[in-house]
């Protein structure tokens, strides 16, 4: 009878265990940077949205001058101040100063919010003329705007 002969695999224990201790390395240095650049990338985001809203509350303080009148402005709404929830971690400032006779407002918006102990702020500046004429008149275009037409035209 033939005898079966049982083949001894050559003393390769510790390369299997290697091979998995190096890959778990491997894993783990991938795992860390990938949760870095997320970590980061929040941190980013966040910070965006906070710009994003300060540049909207800066709009929204422009066009109520805007609607209001330079003069008027003042006397209705407090030129400083903190904005009302959810966004009572931002401050504000409208600075409107008067020219010259016959020459527009210069009016600066300045928005203010915390961030890492200190303040990040944005601002913005145009020129408003007063308002003439009957205050209580509503005031809208002699024609309808067409925006989307102007978009498309501005495309051309």
């Amino acid at each position: 009878m033939a005898r079966l002969h049982r083949r001894t695999p050559p003393t390769r224990r510790g390369i299997a265990l290697m091979d998995v201790i190096l890959g778990g390395v491997m894993l783990g240095i991938g795992l860390t940077v990938v949760i870095s650049l997320a970590s980061r990338s929040m941190t980013i985001q966040a910070h965006a949205q906070k710009q994003l809203t300060a540049a909207w509350l800066v709009d929204e303080l422009l066009a109520m001058v805007l609607v209001e009148g330079p003069v008027n402005y003042p006397k209705l709404y407090s030129t400083s101040g903190r904005f009302d929830f959810p966004f009572e971690d931002y401050e504000y400032d409208v600075v409107i100063e008067d020219i010259g006779l016959r020459q527009p407002f210069r009016v600066t918006a300045y928005v203010r919010w915390p961030h890492h102990g200190d303040f990040r702020q944005a601002q913005a500046q145009t020129y408003i003329a007063e308002r003439l004429g009957d205050p209580t008149q509503v005031r809208i275009p002699l024609e309808p705007i067409d925006r989307i037409g102007r978009y498309y035209d501005a495309l051309e």
